[in-house]
């Protein structure tokens, strides 16, 4: 009988639900205080999961959800860098 492989879960902080690792984007703050997406889910530092939707990485901005998550206060140009790529890395699936 072979064991079943678990699967990491992780909390979209946008619409709070539970989904697997592979299904979010990381979102991390770096040791050396600078932000950005994680696409490969290793670097080091403090990380916040998002899933692709608009409506969640809008809810998580208007909350101050990252901010919160990240512990640092986010700068509206990173916003809409981030709102960017999330939107990009969205139409690639």
């Amino acid at each position: 009988m072979s064991k079943k492989k678990k699967v990491p879960l992780r909390i979209c902080i946008g619409c709070r639900e539970k989904m697997p690792k592979k299904e979010l984007v990381r979102i991390v703050r770096t040791p050396e205080n600078e932000i950005m997406l994680d696409t490969t889910g290793k670097k080091p530092g403090r990380g916040a999961y998002i899933c692709l939707r608009e409506e969640c990485f809008k809810k998580a901005v208007k909350g101050k959800r990252l901010e919160r998550n990240l512990q640092q206060p986010i700068t509206s140009e990173l916003i809409s860098e981030i709102a960017a790529t999330l939107k990009q890395k969205e139409s690639e699936l």
